[in-house]
């Protein structure tokens, strides 16, 4: 399956901007011959954005994920995106995958938030694997911070995850996250990566980019620099059955020796 990377940070702050880059996005990744098309951490309404974001968060079923469906059905192609999602007087950092017709297949809350402006404005979610069926691949839902824990991809591949999207929000000075500690996680569980940055300077915060698709050999498959870019890379099913065949790790572990103790 042809995979699309939206590096991009939008338009901090307005929805209804963020929805027209959307758009236009899907259409270039459409054209490309992307099936899926994933956009970065918090996309729909920005990142560093302060009570905005809160101000701007939506239900999963809202208005703009109405407008992304229809978004997806016009240009044939399969959409995750970020943005804070509202549950009554709660709100969520949240990841919504909708298929090329429409359909919302899976949506995922964050579950381990990161510093004082995701503390303050979110509550994190306590579901650690979410899971959908796409053009034969299991995908599996993370956000950002979420990766950085060897456990919650470890148990994406115990529970059978091949693609895993992690849009994020990579600020200097981490940008090592993105150059070592997720080719190791791809290479450890023996699945695809797709980890997708914002760019720029957003309050006080600057993205550091380099987004990437990671194949289960820790090489990428495409890697951005640190301005705006649409990537495509290729996630290749018979690539990644040889892969696990060669790399055993989950077959070979001996979950005994370091699992929880009376």
């Amino acid at each position: 399956m042809r995979t699309a990377l939206l590096q991009s940070s939008g338009r901090p702050g307005s929805v209804a901007e963020n929805l027209k880059v959307l758009d236009e996005a899907a259409g270039r990744a459409a054209a490309a011959g992307a099936g899926l098309l994933v956009t970065s951490e918090l996309f729909l309404t920005g990142y560093a954005i302060g009570d905005d974001v809160t101000v701007l968060a939506e239900p999963a079923d809202g208005d703009a994920a109405d407008t992304i469906a229809r978004t997806a059905t016009r240009h044939g192609l399969a959409i995750a995106y970020s943005y804070p999602e509202r549950t009554g007087d709660t709100v969520h950092n949240s990841l919504q995958l909708v298929s090329a017709d429409g359909t919302r297949l899976a949506n995922y809350r964050k579950t381990h938030l990161f510093g004082d402006f995701e503390h303050e404005h979110f509550t994190p979610g306590d579901q650690p694997v979410v899971q959908a069926e796409l053009d034969g691949l299991t995908v599996g839902l993370l956000v950002c911070y979420d990766v950085e824990f060897p456990e919650n991809a470890r148990a994406h591949a115990l529970a059978g995850t091949d693609l895993l999207l992690v849009p994020t929000a990579l600020m200097h000075p981490f940008q090592f996250v993105a150059e070592s500690v997720v080719p190791v996680r791809a290479f450890e569980n023996q699945i695809y990566i797709a980890y997708v940055n914002r760019v720029g300077q957003e309050g006080e915060s600057e993205f550091a980019g380099l987004s990437t698709l990671v194949g289960p050999d820790g090489v990428a498959r495409t890697r951005a620099g640190r301005g705006e870019e649409l990537l495509l890379a290729d996630v290749d099913p018979a690539f990644l059955a040889a892969s696990r065949e060669t790399n055993p790790y989950l077959r070979d572990r001996r979950p005994g020796l370091y699992g929880p103790r009376g």
